[in-house]
């Protein structure tokens, strides 16, 4: 298994621990490796992975990804 450097990004719009496992789910579907905080309002996701890809499965989801 290669080890990949980890970037991190604000989510907006979770209520509660579900909303970031339901993140996590979706993308774990989708082959990328991450964990999503709501505590921290964060995602952190395995680089390499296609920025756009993840925003469009988070808003599908129901949330914001914010690119900082």
């Amino acid at each position: 298994m290669t080890n990949y450097k980890s970037k991190t990004y604000k989510i907006k719009g979770m209520d509660c621990d579900s909303c970031a496992k339901m993140i996590e789910l979706d993308l774990e579907d989708a082959g990328h490796v991450c964990k999503c905080s709501y505590a921290n309002e964060t995602l952190e996701i395995n680089e390499p992975h296609d920025a756009k890809k993840v925003i469009d499965i988070v808003k599908k989801s129901g949330y914001t990804l914010v690119i900082q």
